[in-house]
C-alpha cells in the first residue's frame, strides 16, 4: 500500500491486497465470467478498439468486488426473464490505466482524474450495454461504448423509439440492483457500496481466477 503524489492511498501490492481480503472476504475480487451464466464479454482495453486506440490490458478479463458482482448477477438473472442479458465492456481497473486515459483525455466529464481515482480502480465500477440472451447479439443502445459524443448522455433524447427504449430497459435494470449511472455516460454504473473499497493498482496477471 502506497500514498501516492496526490495524497491518495492506493493498494499497488497483490500482498497487501490478499491481507485486506483475508480479513474481509467480501473484498475479493470477483470474475464476472466464471460468476455470471450467459455473460458477454467485449472487453475493449485488452484491444486497440478503444480510446488510446492500443491495448492497455494485458488480458480480457473483468473483475468486480464480491458483493458488486452478486448485484450484477441478479441484474442478468432479471434480463433473462427478458430474453436479454448483459455485455460488459470494462468492469475493475487499475489506477496506473486511469491516470494514462486521463493524460490522454485531459476531461474529468469522460476520464476520472488521477487526484481523484475512478470507482472502476475500486472495483466498484461496470461499463455494460444489452445482447439478446440466446444469441448473444448486441441490442442497438445510443453509441458506440466510449464515444466521447453528446449522444452518450445517459439523457440525451434525439435517438429512435427503440434505441430509447432499450437504454430504459438497461438503466431501470441496474438501478433496482444499487447501481447509480453516471449521466454523462450510458454504459457506466457505479455500485452504491463503493465507498466501502479502496483504491487498487493490482495488474491482471496478479489476481487469480477468484
Amino acid at each position: 500500500m502506497s500514498s501516492n503524489p496526490f495524497g491518495l492511498t492506493v493498494i499497488s501490492s497483490i500482498r497487501d491486497y490478499r491481507r485486506r481480503v483475508a480479513a474481509r472476504p467480501e473484498r475479493r475480487l470477483v470474475d464476472l465470467a466464471a460468476l455470471i451464466p450467459g455473460l458477454v464479454l467485449d472487453i475493449r482495453y485488452a484491444t486497440a478498439r478503444n480510446l488510446l486506440g492500443r491495448p492497455v490490458y494485458s488480458q480480457a478479463r473483468a473483475l468486480l468486488r464480491q458483493p458488486v458482482a452478486e448485484a450484477l448477477a441478479r441484474v442478468q438473472a432479471a434480463l433473462s426473464r427478458l430474453g436479454l442479458g448483459l455485455c460488459v465492456y470494462d468492469a475493475y481497473r487499475p489506477y496506473s490505466v486511469t491516470v494514462s486515459f486521463y493524460e490522454h483525455v485531459r476531461d474529468e466529464n469522460f476520464a476520472a482524474p488521477p487526484w481523484r481515482g475512478s470507482r472502476h480502480n475500486r472495483g466498484c465500477s461496470v461499463d455494460v450495454g444489452l445482447v439478446e440472451h440466446a444469441s448473444g447479439r448486441p441490442l442497438p443502445l445510443p453509441t458506440d461504448f466510449d464515444e466521447l459524443t453528446p449522444a452518450a448522455h445517459s439523457r440525451y433524447g434525439n435517438l429512435s423509439p427503440h434505441v430509447l427504449f432499450n437504454r430504459s430497459i438497461l438503466l431501470a435494470a441496474m438501478k433496482r440492483q444499487g447501481f447509480v449511472n453516471y449521466p454523462g455516460e450510458w454504459w457506466h454504473f457505479d455500485h452504491q457500496c463503493w465507498t466501502e473499497f479502496d483504491l487498487l493498482d493490482l495488474p491482471f496477471e496478479e489476481l487469480g481466477r477468484e
